[in-house]
C-alpha cells in the first residue's frame, strides 16, 4: 500500500493541457412568416433582409433546394448577425453562395482581457467567431489568450431600426397544461425545439423543466387566433395598496404587456392605482390528448431516413404516418413525433422523452479538451511524508484518505485511457484535508468558470459550499459518495442512486416473478415503512414475528416455521439494519433451506449489517441471496490489468468507482464540452462495476437511476440481467 501511496502522491498536481472555453448565447429578437404558395427562400430572406442561413438555422425542417410548402410558420430572426448578409439563390447550390465571405471594408484592433471569450467579442462588434478566426488564423490551432491584438474586420451592416419590426400580432402565449413537455407543445404547435427556444429564450439551459401555468410565446396558426388557440377565461381584480406589475405575475402568472392591453386604461391613468378595478385571464390549463400520460415524443436528427427511424423506433412507416400526418410532407430534421407508449424499440425513454443511444466511443471530438478539478480529502496535513509505516498506519486507520485515494488513483487510470483515444485532459487537484474553511480557502484562490467540472469534495458541508460557488460560473459537481438529501443545488450531480429508488427497483423486478411464491417479511421496528411498501406491492405476503429487547433482538423461531410453505417456493424479504439480526436470521433461513421446504433470502437495502464478518458467505449463496445495489463485482477485464501495471496491487471498489466515474465524464465532455446538454441527450452509460443515467431534479440536481440486481450463487456475487 506505500508504494500505491507514493505513486499517487507524485501525481497529486497532474497537469495535461489547455481546456477549450464553453459559451452560452445571448437573447435573439424574432418574427414569424407564413409561407404563402410559391413563395421562396429567396424572396422571403430579401423581405426580412437576412441571409438564406439565416433562416435555415431557425427552421432546421427547410432545406436549400426543396419547395417551400404553403402555410409553414417560419420564425425568422429580426437583428440576425450569424449570417453573411448576403442573400442567396434559392438553389441546392444557394447554401453555398450564403456562407460566401463578405469583404470587410476595414479593420479596428482589439487587445483581449482577462476571461473574455471569442463569442463576446464577436457579439461586442456584431460579427461571428468565424470573422474574427479568419483574419486571426492562429486561432483555429491556439486558444484566445490575455493581451492577444486581435484583427476586427468591419462591413457594412444594416442597422437594427432599419430592419423588419417584430408584429406581436403574429404570435400568443400559451400556459403550460399539466403533463406536458418542451416536446408535446412543440408537436401541438407543428414547430421545432429549436424554434420554441429561440422565442422563449428566458427557458433554462440546464434544464427541460416545465412548471404548470408557465406562460411560452409561439406562432400562430395560419387563420387562427388566441382564443382558437386556448381556452381563455377573464376574472376582475381590484388593485390593491402598493400592487406593482412584479407582484402581478409572480400571483397571478400574466406578464405586465399583456395586463396592459387587456385594461388600456392603466396607460392612460400612469400605471397600477389603488382601487382599480382590472380584468385578468384566467386560463383553463387542458393538455388535451397529446401530453406524457398518452404518448411518448421523439425530435428528428439531421440526415435520418425511413428506414432507419422506424429501424430505429420499432414501427412501420404507416403507423408512424398515421400518428403523424405531418410526415406526409417528408422527414425533416428538428419535426417532433409522438409515438405509443407501449411502443419499445432501439431507445430509451426519459420523462416521455425518447433518447437515442450513442456509442460514445465512437462519438468523440478530439477538440474538445476537458479541464478537471478534483477536490479531495487526501489529508496530506496529517501524514509524515517521509515515515512509509506511518502513512499506511494512517491510510488504514482513516476511511477518508483510503476512500480518497482509491476514488483518485483509479480516475488517473481514466485519464491515461482517454488520453489513448486522443483526447487531452487538465487536471487539478487540491487537498481540501475534510475541512470546510480549507475548502472556502482553495476555493477563493481559482477561477471556477475555466473548469468543465469539479469532483469532490467528500463532506456535505463543503460539496454544498463548492456547488454554490460553482453554480454561478455554470460549473457541474460531481458527488462521488452518498450525500444527504437536504443538498439540494441544480449543478450537483448525485453519483449513487438513492436508497428509496433502489428499493423500487427491487421490486419492479420481484413483481413478475413472484407469482406462486409464498412471500414473508421480517423487519423491525425502524423498517416499518419499508414493510408498509412490500405489503402494497404482495398485499398476501406473511409477517414474521421479532422479538424486540432493549439490548436484543431474534426472531420468534416457532411462530416463523409455521409461516413456511411446503408446496411453493418461500421468498422471505429481510428488512433491518441491525449487525446481530443478519446473521442470527441468514442462519435460521440456511437451516429450513432443504429439499422439501426451498427457502430464498432477499433484501431491499444491503446495508453495512449484511457485510457482519459473522455472516456464513456459503449460508448465502445457498439462500441464493440477491439485494439491489449502485454496483457489480468487476473480473478481471482490461481496467484491472491497467490498474495493477500503474500501482502494483488490485483496485478497490472505490478506485473502480473513481475509474468509472471519471471515464464516464470524460467521454461525455470528449462527445459535447457541456455536462448539463449532454445529460439530456443520452441514456444509461455502463462500465466496469457502475452504471449512470442521470434524471434532472427542477432544482435538486441531477440523480443518478441506475441499478444493478445482484445474487450470492456458487460462493460468488454474481449479477442479474433483467
Amino acid at each position: 500500500m506505500g508504494i500505491i501511496m507514493n505513486r499517487i502522491l507524485k501525481h497529486t498536481f497532474f497537469l495535461l493541457f489547455f481546456a477549450l472555453i464553453v459559451h452560452q448565447a445571448n437573447a435573439q429578437k424574432f418574427t414569424s412568416h407564413n409561407v404563402r404558395s410559391g413563395e421562396t427562400l429567396e424572396q422571403i430572406a430579401q423581405k426580412y433582409q437576412v441571409s438564406i442561413a439565416d433562416i435555415l438555422v431557425y427552421n432546421k425542417e427547410v432545406k436549400v433546394g426543396q419547395d417551400l410548402r404553403p402555410n409553414t410558420i417560419l420564425v425568422i430572426p429580426v437583428n440576425a448577425k450569424e449570417g453573411s448578409g448576403v442573400v442567396a439563390p434559392s438553389s441546392p447550390q444557394g447554401q453555398e453562395n450564403a456562407d460566401a465571405q463578405e469583404e470587410p471594408i476595414g479593420f479596428r484592433s482589439h487587445k483581449v482581457r482577462k476571461k473574455e471569450t471569442l463569442y463576446g467579442i464577436a457579439k461586442r462588434y456584431n460579427i461571428t467567431e468565424n470573422d474574427i478566426k479568419r483574419y486571426n488564423k492562429e486561432l483555429y490551432s491556439s486558444q484566445l489568450k490575455k493581451k492577444m491584438v486581435l484583427r476586427i474586420p468591419k462591413y457594412r451592416r444594416v442597422r437594427p431600426e432599419e430592419a423588419s419590426t417584430e408584429n406581436p400580432e403574429d404570435f400568443f402565449m400559451y400556459t403550460v397544461a399539466p403533463k406536458e413537455t418542451r416536446w408535446s407543445i412543440a408537436y401541438k404547435n407543428g414547430i421545432t425545439i429549436d424554434s420554441l427556444l429561440n422565442l422563449n429564450p428566458d427557458l433554462s439551459k440546464t434544464s427541460d423543466y416545465l412548471r404548470e401555468g408557465q406562460q411560452l410565446r409561439l406562432p400562430k396558426k395560419p387563420g387562427s387566433t388566441i382564443q382558437k388557440q386556448e381556452t381563455r377565461l377573464y376574472r376582475s381584480y381590484t388593485v390593491p395598496p402598493k400592487m406593482n406589475f412584479y407582484q402581478l405575475e409572480k400571483q397571478f402568472g400574466v406578464k405586465a404587456e399583456e395586463v396592459v392591453r387587456l385594461n388600456p386604461e392603466i396607460t392612460e391613468r400612469g400605471g397600477l392605482k389603488e382601487g382599480m378595478v382590472i380584468r385578468l385571464p384566467e386560463r383553463k390549463l387542458d393538455a388535451g390528448d397529446v401530453n406524457t400520460d398518452n404518448y411518448n415524443f421523439y425530435e428528428v436528427k439531421p440526415k435520418q431516413t425511413e428506414f432507419s427511424l422506424t429501424r430505429k423506433l420499432g414501427i412501420s412507416y404507416r403507423e408512424l404516418l398515421l400518428l403523424n400526418p405531418a410526415l406526409k410532407d417528408g422527414l425533416k430534421a428538428g419535426m417532433i413525433l409522438k409515438l405509443p407508449k407501449a411502443q419499445t424499440g432501439n431507445f430509451e425513454v426519459r420523462n416521455a422523452l425518447v433518447l437515442d443511444k450513442i456509442d460514445l466511443m465512437d462519438s468523440i471530438d478530439v477538440a474538445n479538451r476537458p479541464k478537471l478539478l478534483f477536490l479531495l480529502p487526501f489529508r496530506l496535513d496529517r501524514l509524515n511524508m517521509g515515515d512509509t509505516e506511518s502513512v499506511k498506519e494512517a491510510i488504514a486507520k482513516r476511511n477518508d484518505v483510503k476512500l480518497s485515494l482509491g476514488l483518485y488513483s483509479g480516475a488517473l487510470v481514466a485519464i491515461d485511457s482517454i488520453a489513448e483515444l486522443g483526447i487531452s485532459v487538465t487536471v487539478k487537484t487540491l487537498d481540501n484535508e475534510l475541512d470546510l474553511t480549507k475548502t472556502k480557502e482553495l476555493l477563493a484562490r481559482e477561477s471556477l468558470g475555466e473548469y468543465n467540472a469539479i469532483i469532490g469534495p467528500l463532506d456535505p458541508q463543503s460539496i454544498k459550499e463548492t456547488a454554490i460557488r460553482a453554480s454561478s460560473e455554470g460549473v457541474p459537481v460531481i458527488a462521488p459518495i452518498p450525500v444527504r438529501s437536504e443538498i439540494s443545488l441544480p449543478n450537483v450531480f448525485f453519483t449513487y442512486t438513492s436508497e428509496q429508488l433502489l428499493r423500487e427497483r427491487m421490486l419492479q423486478y420481484m413483481d413478475s416473478l413472484a407469482i406462486d411464491k409464498n412471500v414473508i417479511i421480517i423487519a423491525d421496528k425502524k423498517n416499518d415503512a419499508v414493510k408498509k411498501m412490500i405489503l402494497e406491492r404482495f398485499p398476501d405476503a406473511k409477517i414474521a414475528e421479532l422479538i424486540e429487547e432493549e439490548k436484543n433482538i431474534s426472531l420468534n423461531l416457532e411462530r416463523f416455521e409455521r409461516l413456511l410453505a411446503l408446496d411453493k417456493e418461500n421468498w422471505v424479504f429481510l428488512e433491518t439494519d441491525n449487525e446481530k439480526l443478519v446473521p442470527s436470521v441468514s442462519s435460521i433461513l440456511n437451516s429450513k433451506n432443504t429439499k422439501e421446504v426451498m427457502v430464498r433470502m432477499f433484501t431491499t437495502n444491503k446495508n453495512k449489517a449484511f457485510d457482519n464478518d459473522a455472516i456464513s458467505i456459503s449460508h448465502l449463496s445457498n439462500l441464493r441471496f440477491t439485494y439491489p445495489s449502485v454496483s457489480r463485482e468487476v473480473g478481471n477485464n482490461a481496467f484491472v490489468k491497467r490498474y495493477q501495471e500503474r500501482f502494483g496491487d488490485a483496485p478497490d471498489r472505490f478506485a473502480v468507482r473513481g475509474f468509472d466515474i471519471t471515464y464516464d465524464l470524460l467521454l461525455k465532455l470528449a462527445y459535447k464540452n457541456d455536462l448539463f446538454v449532454i445529460s439530456k441527450m443520452i441514456g444509461e452509460t455502463e462500465y466496469n462495476g457502475n452504471k449512470f443515467s442521470y434524471e434532472k431534479d427542477p432544482a435538486s440536481g441531477y440523480f443518478n437511476s441506475s441499478s444493478f440486481i445482484n445474487t450470492y450463487e456458487e460462493m460468488q456475487i454474481k449479477e442479474l440481467k433483467l
